[in-house]
């Protein structure tokens, strides 16, 4: 069995101050999210100009990272209505991305609304990166030794620290490394929309990004249901599995329209 074991959060200090690999994954993930989404619209979008990308990804990973931070306090209330201060300490993780999708989607489409920018066009050029940044995103996860799954025994698991395992499962030493299945199957998603969907829906702006959407969401309900972190549950659902199936809902409905729409 193939056993992966974190260093630590921190990466290194700088005098008293710790430097935490969350905070450069997410860092890498943002710059090489936004070089794919680059290289996207200069060599598939040539109508539009490629600088206004800047303007875009700027309003979107600040309001990302915003309801990212929003949705997981949210998640943990409990926790954070009597940590409230703590809710602005990010370095050290806490980012739900299902909160950042949605917060900055509507955030950036104002933005876009209002500067007269295409945004299904844009929506479109941005899941190639954003998907790319989630799978180089949850290597945070690992450094953390956080969002892991039930103990497991098969060819590939993670080592959790005795003081991070969950209540219930201290005297477990190996679990499924969760944020690997998920950023391997975020590669395969980003595979997926380049090399099949955006063949496939040429001159129909927004069905690349609510494949995207309906991909993703996929994904997620599989591993989230092998996951043990989850405070929030809806029944026999966590919560991240139920926005996961509203979400591929209507993103169903939108490639339908915009389908039956385009036909006519």
């Amino acid at each position: 069995m193939i056993i992966l074991s974190s260093p630590g959060a921190v990466a290194f200090n700088i005098g008293a101050f710790p430097v935490y690999y969350y905070g450069i994954c997410i860092a890498i993930a943002a710059l090489i999210g936004f070089w794919v989404s680059y290289g996207v619209i200069k060599n598939y979008y040539k109508d539009l100009r490629s600088d206004i990308l800047f303007d875009v990804v700027t309003v979107a990973i600040l309001s990302g990272i915003i309801f990212a931070r929003l949705y997981y306090c949210a998640l943990n209330f409990d926790y954070y209505q009597n940590h409230f201060f703590e809710i602005f300490n990010i370095r050290q993780g806490g980012l739900a991305i299902q909160g950042g999708i949605f917060g900055g989607f509507i955030v950036t489409s104002l933005y876009c609304y209002f500067k007269k920018y295409p945004i299904l066009k844009l929506a479109d050029i941005c899941s190639y990166g954003l998907i790319t940044a989630q799978a180089i995103g949850r290597w945070g996860n690992f450094f953390n030794s956080e969002a892991y799954g039930f103990p497991s025994k098969h060819f590939i698991a993670v080592f959790i620290p005795e003081n991070l395992r969950i209540s219930g499962y201290e005297f477990y030493k190996y679990f499924h490394p969760t944020f690997l299945y998920e950023s391997l199957l975020n590669i395969l998603v980003l595979l997926i929309l380049f090399f099949v969907v955006r063949k496939a829906v040429k001159n129909i702006d927004g069905l690349v990004f609510a494949y995207y959407l309906f991909l993703y969401s996929l994904v997620r309900f599989f591993v989230e249901a092998l996951r043990i972190d989850c405070i929030v549950n809806v029944g026999a659902l966590h919560a991240p599995q139920l926005v996961s199936l509203v979400t591929i809902f209507f993103a169903i409905l939108f490639i339908s329209y915009k389908r039956i729409k385009n036909k006519n």
